[in-house]
């Protein structure tokens, strides 16, 4: 998951319930993308799960932009749009391969360890200072990865590694959406999200094509426009609330995880998993407001 805001709102403009209701439905909407790509994963190759995903994605776009979709074509950091994409591409290509053998719920918390990820690469990356406390707070979300995973323990398939690496992948995607803020703006970024998706995915597609059926079809539409909405929801809760107010929220698709995982496939995540959750839950929340409190030290000072 990312978070692009197109423009900072003002106190004034803040309706903080609105950004909530919207930050919960945009969970669900990813969730929604994942319980598509599981059931489509069983039947066809990835490549062209993953095609389908940018490539309705990418129509629902231009239908939201209409007219302005020329407006927003124009970037003027292309060389970090192009590897943005990449990463959400690779991170979406490994996420659909392990979501064939693993459930939703330990899918999930896994790849809740990208913004925990995301301040440790912060310091190497974008020269941020972090603290012993946010320190603390990323070795314990990586211990909460370690306690689902088991790894050594034979539990719990090697699949659960494609989370860790797309778990990587997520947090430079995330990165890269952090310094595009302050060049493009945020519709010019879904744009090219889906754009370039559709144009690497497409070369791969071919290689290993079998002909959807209608049902299949129907969820590859449903994958794709629960991308685009997904995305255009969550710009729209940043532009309602600050992230300060939303981010707790984000862990919310946990509930959604087990509870689609349930319903569709039968499954319940175990208890290592659900403690692993909590842990990364905690350690994720935690940094957050480590973040949040040395943002206002720096304004403050």
């Amino acid at each position: 998951m990312t978070f692009p805001v197109s423009h900072p709102a003002t106190l004034a403009d803040d309706n903080i319930p609105r950004g909530i209701f919207l930050m919960l439905t945009t969970t669900l909407f990813f969730i929604l993308i994942d319980t598509f790509a599981k059931q489509l994963s069983q039947t066809l190759p990835v490549t062209e799960v993953v095609w389908a995903r940018f490539f309705f994605h990418l129509l629902v776009v231009l239908m939201l932009l209409g007219r302005r979709t020329v407006h927003y074509a124009h970037t003027s950091r292309p060389v970090l749009q192009i590897f943005r994409s990449t990463m959400l591409l690779m991170t979406t290509f490994l996420f659909f391969i392990g979501i064939r053998q693993i459930d939703l719920a330990m899918a999930s918390s896994i790849m809740f360890l990208s913004p925990i990820l995301i301040t440790a690469l912060s310091a190497p990356l974008l020269g941020e200072q972090i603290g012993l406390r946010r320190v603390l707070g990323v070795l314990a979300g990586l211990t909460g990865a370690l306690i689902i995973v088991r790894p050594g323990l034979g539990e719990v398939p090697l699949t659960a590694l494609y989370f860790v690496a797309a778990a990587c992948s997520n947090a430079l995607y995330q990165l890269t959406t952090r310094m595009l803020r302050q060049s493009d703006d945020a519709y010019t970024t879904l744009l090219y999200t889906a754009l370039i998706g559709v144009m690497l995915a497409t070369l791969a597609a071919p290689t290993q094509w079998i002909a959807p059926t209608l049902v299949d079809w129907g969820l590859m539409v449903a994958m794709g426009t629960c991308g685009a909405l997904g995305h255009f929801t969550l710009i729209k809760a940043f532009q309602s609330a600050p992230p300060s107010a939303l981010m707790p929220f984000a862990y919310s698709g946990l509930i959604w995880a087990t509870l689609f995982g349930y319903l569709v496939f039968g499954n319940l995540p175990d208890r290592y998993t659900i403690l692993g959750a909590l842990i990364i839950t905690a350690s994720g929340v935690y940094i957050f407001h480590r973040e949040q409190q040395a943002a206002k030290r720096a304004l403050a000072g």
